[in-house]
């Protein structure tokens, strides 16, 4: 009896202190998912992307077919955070449109592995308590942000990955496919030009930016002030021992906090890994009080682009502010507030 006022005892005086709030099994499940202010006073922002540094030589209709895309998911978030649901719904939903679109390299459109395998990565995060889930190397799950969403929700852990993901997913009731369903030929082809000019060499990040990067994800701002971050990707052409990238890692791929800001990453994962990029933006606007946009272009400009990492990131923070900073030829992304959608692009 006493062990268990001590650690109760402790773990009110940890949270009084503003730490991060461990998971446990009597509290697996995430805060109320449905927004109850449809209308109200904070107004909402979405902003979404499909990666970084991958549009080199892209003709006008291959530039019209991806800003086509980018609006359908920017009108399909606003005509949910119109009807008052959740940023964290708005992420999920954003998110699974765009893994279905062959044209990124997430869910239906992801690249190959070495061993000729779709191995797909996700995670989602909720600004009200921090409350985050992945899932990395899954290969059967259709869409591997709702996989995420139900490792926040309905487990004590924040990653799974490989089989106990895909056992998990399935236990979930969620879409499991068979792996056929992920393969598209111009991924599989650049998956085979990657592995002739690498050889036996070792060099993981060689070749053509369009078999380097490729990501989506969504950052939402909704009615009752609430901000969520999701992201999910397929990860390198040609990776080779179970890689795993960035996406699913809370603080380098995605994070979300009412507080300070809501991100989600582009680019070469083990730079933002180690930079920790998504997290230090906003502890940037916590500690130091940089705007937003401020902290995004040290982070990426700065500490990404010093260390000889590529990408970039989207962010919004509770005020509705917004920053798209990247240091490639071009980030695909758009931006929506209250029902307007305000950008759409490509290049810098």
């Amino acid at each position: 009896m006493k062990k268990i006022t001590s650690a109760i005892i402790l773990s009110g005086l940890i949270a009084g202190c503003g730490s991060d709030t461990i998971k446990t099994q009597t509290n697996t499940k995430s805060l109320p998912e449905t927004a109850s202010c449809p209308t109200g006073k904070y107004g909402y922002t979405i902003a979404i992307h499909g990666g970084a540094g991958v549009m080199a030589n892209l003709t006008e209709d291959q530039q019209a077919a991806h800003r086509e895309t980018l609006t359908a998911a920017l009108r399909i978030g606003t005509e949910q955070l119109d009807k008052g649901m959740s940023a964290l719904d708005v992420v999920e939903q954003v998110v699974m449109f765009l893994e279905d679109d062959p044209k990124y390299n997430a869910g239906k459109g992801a690249v190959f592995s070495a061993a000729a395998e779709n191995e797909l990565d996700a995670s989602i995060m909720d600004g009200r308590d921090r409350n985050a889930g992945s899932v990395a190397g899954v290969k059967t799950v259709r869409n591997p942000i709702r996989a995420a969403r139900a490792v926040m929700e309905n487990s004590r852990h924040v990653m799974l990955q490989g089989d106990g993901a895909e056992s998990f997913a399935a236990d979930q009731g969620l879409a499991i496919v068979e792996p056929a369903y992920f393969h598209t030929d111009h991924r599989y082809i650049q998956m085979q030009q990657k592995l002739e000019r690498q050889k036996s060499e070792y060099r993981p990040f060689d070749g053509p930016a369009s078999t380097r990067f490729g990501t989506v994800g969504a950052v939402v701002l909704d009615n009752c002030g609430n901000l969520a971050a999701g992201t999910s990707t397929g990860g390198l052409t040609a990776k080779k021992w179970g890689r795993v990238g960035d996406t699913p890692i809370i603080g380098a791929g995605t994070y979300a906090d009412n507080r300070y800001c809501a991100i989600s990453s582009t680019g070469t994962g083990e730079y933002f890994i180690r930079a920790s990029i998504a997290r230090d933006v906003c502890a940037r606007r916590q500690y130091l009080g940089e705007s937003l946009k401020d902290a995004s272009d040290h982070m990426i400009h700065g500490v990404l682009t010093d260390m000889g990492g590529d990408g970039g990131i989207i962010a919004i923070d509770a005020d509705g502010n917004h920053a798209f900073s990247f240091n490639t030829p071009g980030m695909y992304r758009g931006l929506a507030r209250n029902g307007r959608i305000e950008e759409v692009e490509i290049y810098e």
